[in-house]
């Protein structure tokens, strides 16, 4: 959903189907200044034009360009521009309910240190906010959202002894193909496929990037991807193609059928040569 005003000030905000997002907010405000205020959430913002002031258990904090910042559920705190041109962000609202992305154990290191200096960081949100907008990419999204999750516990608790990561397992990684070969149309959760190999989510995502060399989403994309392949050599109209192999839509279908094949479905399957 998007909104804007006459004082140039906009708003998009959506819920997504991805497990601990409860909502997704990018806005664009000159004016606008938030009161004191909580969230029953954890609030992960990136600031891509100008700068953000707030006060976050009485005191002062600054969201200059590159920074991130996590401020913790009910936790009281405010906002407004730090500049005279207002500001521009992009905010991820993640559940903190008991198995949610963080737990209540880092409210305390996020209440002391709630801007992290981080580009790492930084670019996976940024990625996470990119597949969060493109309906039909919810496993990309789950998996980008583990690995901007892990990054924040290892820079809100770098002192915790933390087990060390596993190695990838192949085993692990063959049985996540076997399940996405089975889920090819209806797809499966990363939390799901994750409580059915009995897998924390990174590991099993770096397992399979480490054995095939492409990410699980991709792994189902492509493999999607020459279903509909098929299928439209066939004579299956492309709108009816999407839902027999998995895409969102059509306009899902064409976005990625066009980025692996290098041509639009329709164009594809008009290109047989008439016999």
């Amino acid at each position: 959903m998007a909104a804007g005003g006459a004082s140039g000030e906009e708003i998009t905000a959506w819920r997504p189907r991805v497990e601990g997002v409860t909502e997704v907010f990018h806005a664009h405000f000159t004016r606008h200044a938030y009161p004191m205020h909580v969230h029953d959430t954890w609030t992960l913002l990136i600031v891509d034009e100008g700068a953000v002031q707030y006060d976050l258990e009485r005191h002062a904090h600054g969201t200059p360009l590159g920074t991130v910042s996590l401020l913790p559920p009910h936790v009281p705190h405010n906002g407004s521009a730090a500049t005279p041109h207002g500001f521009r962000k992009r905010v991820l609202y993640l559940d903190a309910a008991d198995g949610g992305p963080l737990d209540a154990s880092f409210i305390g290191p996020a209440v002391d240190t709630p801007d992290l200096e981080d580009p790492l960081l930084r670019r996976r949100i940024g990625q996470l906010h990119a597949a969060l907008a493109r309906p039909g990419d919810e496993l990309e999204a789950a998996a980008r959202l583990t690995f901007v999750t892990e990054r924040l516990r290892e820079r809100l608790r770098p002192r915790l002894a933390e087990p060390p990561r596993r190695a990838p397992d192949r085993r692990l990684a063959a049985s996540l193909r076997e399940l996405l070969d089975a889920r090819l149309v209806p797809g499966v959760e990363l939390a799901e496929a994750a409580a059915l190999l009995h897998a924390h989510p990174a590991h099993l995502v770096r397992s399979f990037s480490a054995a095939y060399g492409i990410a699980p989403h991709q792994y189902l994309t492509a493999r999607r991807v020459d279903r509909a392949r098929r299928l439209l050599l066939d004579g299956v109209p492309p709108s009816e193609v999407a839902p027999a192999t998995g895409f969102h839509d059509q306009p899902h279908l064409t976005r990625h059928f066009k980025r692996l094949v290098g041509t639009p479905p329709s164009r594809y399957a008009h290109s047989a040569p008439r016999r």
